[in-house]
Order: C-alpha cells, then structure tokens, then sequence
C-alpha cells in the first residue's frame, strides 16, 4: 500500500463532515488501514454502523499512524493541527482538506511543521453536509490542491503519490497564498452571487411565482445557496480579503453588461457574452500536454519553482514516484 513498503498504511481523519467523512469513506473502501474521529458522538457511531472504525478519543484515533487528514470548520483547524501533531511521530504526514491555505499555512510556518504538513484542499463537495452526504468516490477526476514548502517536499511527495493513487484525484501543486486567490473566484464568490439571487428571490414581493418559475438557471446559479450557512460564512470570512478583491472584479463584468443594457448596445451586450461563454466552454474539456519533470537531490527549490509553475499554469500531476531521492512528476499542462 502507498507510502510503506513493509506493511498496511495506518491513516487517520479528524473531523468526518462532507470532505472529511469522503476522505474517510474512500480510504476505507480501498483497503486502508484507517480510523476516524469526529466531536459529535452520533457522528461516530454512523460511522461504525457503515463498518467504518471510529475512536471516541482523538488522541487514540491518530496514534501510531502515517498520515492523518484534518477535517472539520475552519476556525478549528489551527489548534486541532497542534493537538494533532503532538500527539504522532515526527514521520507522521499531516494534511487538512480545508477551503482555504495561507492563514494555515502560516501557522504551521510558526509551529514549526513545515517539514511535515502539507496544506491541501481537494476541490469537490456537494450542498449538503455531514457524514450522511459523504461518497467514497467524491474525489475521483477531482482537482486536490497540495501547497508544497521547501523544507516539506518529502512530504508533499508522499501525499500526491497517496492523492494520486488512492483518490484517482488531480494533484494541483500551488503556493498558498496564490490558491487563496484563485479559490476566491473560482470557488468563493461564486458562493456570494448565488446567496445574493437566491435571497434577492426570496425578499421578492414575487417570490412564489418566481419560485414556482424557477428553471434550470435559477437552481444552477443559486445551488450553493443551500450549502450550511455557517459553513460558507467560515470560508468567506477566512479568505476576506481575497474575495472581496474577486468580488470586485467580478462587479466590473457586471457593470460592463449593465452598461451595454442601459444603453441598448447590442453589440456590447452580444461581445461581452461571447467572452463570457469562451470561459465557460472550456470547462466542457480542456487539452492537455504531458511532460515528465524529474528532480535530483539537492534541487529542492529548482523542484518548488516548478511545481508552483505547474499549478499557476493551471496544471496538474497524475503521477510522483521517488527513486533513490530522484523524483518524477507526471504533469498535464493546458495547450496554448
């Protein structure tokens, strides 16, 4: 099994809501050898009627394993990668799955962890929450972001090989701060516009016909709306600044439309949504080039620049393999 060659991997993941509850489901059908814990007591117990081992102390759920994923709210992640750290072995490889990086990033920067945590945010969900809505299979042909540090290659290496090989998922390597940018717009505010329609709908003093009138583009663009309203607050809150700098971004395509529609310019009006729909095309399916990158001891920040190249390139890895200390990436690149 991945990462230990002399026997069974021993994973653990803390906090088993909707990401953590998938990671935990997925690592279990694949044969690992792995163990959850959650602070709701009923949570653990649907975890073991699904035949999935649960500990009711952390502390028991994380010892003696080789990796373990931190799952839970935001605002928790901090102190829960402290308890955590100190209670596995330094060769232990720690993660978290949460929606945003560079405050966490940074705190395991102070704590000293750099060299075996590794932030990550596998970029999959659903509207729904908690253990009941996980799916083992949540993660596959998913883009996973892991934020690789100079002194914790070891350790992002284990881990896209393990994201790679277990999840079937799209490791994206990207600097932490540049995926708190990228998540604000492609991710984050997506969730404030469709808050602003769904509660512009409901404020309405139409609100039942609009309801009732509701296709296919009012329940695509508000389907995050539903997402558990503490959970969205968390992850706008932790991200402020980089949202609110989408946000405006977004605001000013907005005003452009709303420009070209004031003053009836058709042709304004017709270009901008030809511009709008080239981007939205290319999530139908994008080509992609194959390189092979392979790194030897001692290149390490040769090796970072790279793979912050990949991820800011829009790429990603499919593959990692450590041989004597030279690694090989398997990396996809968009076609220009």
């Amino acid at each position: 099994m991945v990462l230990r060659a002399d026997a069974r991997l021993r994973a653990a993941v803390v906090g088993t809501g909707l990401i953590g509850g998938s990671v935990l489901l997925r690592l279990h059908a694949a044969g690992v050898d792995v163990t959850g814990w959650d602070p709701d007591e009923r949570t653990r117990r649907q975890a073991r009627l699904a035949g999935v081992p649960t500990a009711d102390r952390l502390a028991d759920a994380v010892a003696d394993r080789d990796v373990v994923f931190l799952g839970g709210p935001l605002p928790t992640l901090p102190a829960t990668l402290v308890e955590v750290a100190a209670a596995t072995a330094e060769h232990c490889l720690l993660t978290d799955v949460g929606s945003t990086k560079a405050e966490l990033a940074g705190f395991a920067a102070e704590q000293g962890l750099t060299s075996r945590f590794v932030p990550g945010h596998p970029m999959a969900g659903t509207d729904r929450a908690g253990l009941a809505a996980a799916l083992p299979e949540l993660f596959t042909g998913a883009a996973w972001v892991l934020c690789p540090a100079p002194d914790g290659l070891a350790a992002f290496r284990r881990l896209a090989t393990l994201v790679t090989d277990v999840f079937a998922a799209r490791v994206v390597p990207m600097a932490a701060d540049r995926h708190d940018a990228v998540v604000a717009l492609a991710s984050h505010v997506p969730h404030l516009l469709a808050g602003a329609l769904a509660g512009a709908a409901h404020r309405s003093p139409l609100r039942e016909a609009v309801l009732a009138l509701a296709a296919g583009s009012f329940r695509d663009g508000t389907r995050v709306a539903g997402t558990p309203a503490q959970r969205t607050g968390n992850m706008l809150r932790g991200n402020r600044d980089q949202v609110l700098a989408a946000l405006d971004q977004v605001t000013a395509f907005l005003d452009e439309l709303a420009g070209a529609l004031r003053s009836d310019d058709a042709d304004a009006l017709t270009a901008r949504y030809a511009e709008a729909g080239a981007a939205r095309a290319e999530l139908a399916g994008r080509p992609y080039d194959e390189q092979v990158r392979s790194f030897p001891p001692g290149a390490e920040p040769a090796e970072v620049a790279w793979l912050h190249g990949i991820g800011a390139a829009g790429g990603h890895l499919s593959g990692c393999r450590d041989v004597a200390g030279t690694v090989s990436y398997v990396a996809h690149l968009p076609q220009t």
